[in-house]
């Protein structure tokens, strides 16, 4: 036993001396709408790094309710900026990590036909069944989609008709497998799940309605490899992956990202 640890200090030893980096794996709780894109982000990291990226997806509530519980977790993509401050205020958060890596689109959506071409008539009117909204004290979307039911004075003739989620992609599978009619969800889900065809009919709400949903991220150890992942998120191939699935990228983060490529492409002012 002493002769196989020995031996492994000795090709560490090896490796750093050489400049060789060694493979590491992170894991990393992302709130489940996120967990496409993020899925695209930890693939390619890993084909330019070697490293590993474990994904654990929930909702933001429960991955803040483990996290306070000592969940060993590298980083933490939530679905708000409430939790990401809050685990800052507590010293749980590095400090200086957190930032805003994308604002979220609420829509309401059904698969089937036209349904929602008056959405608005379509949820005053209540002609249907169910309605998928996920749970607005885990989940960041439910919160929003209650703002909504809300502004539309239809909150409380909707609560017998409601189906509550865990988090968005319970939602989400809800309408999905026609267990509802139609459900709020994130609009990234729709563009990862159809590409840009989209099934059946979507609104894509006003954001007057809710408050607008701005995800924050955290880092929570201080795991060289996190750190790595941490600048690849903010530079300029990972923004556009971002965008690409349906997110609308904050000014800061995309103003970030463009100065890295200008850099990266050897232009200087």
């Amino acid at each position: 036993m002493i002769d196989a640890m020995l031996k492994r200090i000795f090709i560490a030893g090896l490796l750093f001396i050489s400049g060789v980096s060694v493979a590491e794996e992170i894991r990393v709780a992302v709130a489940s709408n996120f967990t496409h894109t993020l899925e695209a982000l930890a693939n390619q990291f890993e084909s330019q790094t070697d490293h590993r990226v474990v994904l654990i997806v929930g909702s933001t509530g429960q991955h803040y309710a483990q996290i306070k519980n000592g969940a060993p977790f590298d980083a933490f993509f939530a679905a708000d900026t409430v939790r990401p401050e809050l685990l800052d205020e507590e010293g749980i958060a590095l400090p200086g990590t957190r930032f805003t890596y994308a604002t979220g689109k609420l829509v309401l959506w059904s698969p089937g036909g036209d349904r929602l071409e008056g959405a608005l008539d379509t949820l005053k009117q209540g002609a249907f069944r169910f309605l998928a909204i996920a749970n607005p004290k885990l989940a960041p979307y439910g919160e929003a989609a209650r703002e909504v039911l809300q502004a539309q004075g239809v909150w409380d003739d909707m609560r017998g008709k409601m189906v509550w989620g865990q988090n968005i992609s319970q939602a989400y599978q809800f309408v999905h497998s026609r267990s509802a009619e139609l459900g709020f969800v994130a609009y990234s889900q729709l563009n990862a799940q159809g590409g840009g065809n989209i099934p059946g009919s979507f609104w894509e709400i006003p954001q007057s309605l809710y408050t607008p949903i701005q995800q924050q991220a955290v880092l929570l150890t201080e795991n060289p490899t996190a750190r790595e992942f941490w600048r690849y998120v903010k530079g300029y191939n990972a923004q556009q992956i971002i965008r690409t699935h349906g997110y609308e990228i904050p000014q800061e983060a995309a103003l970030l990202s463009w100065t890295q490529q200008i850099a990266n492409d050897g232009i200087h002012f």
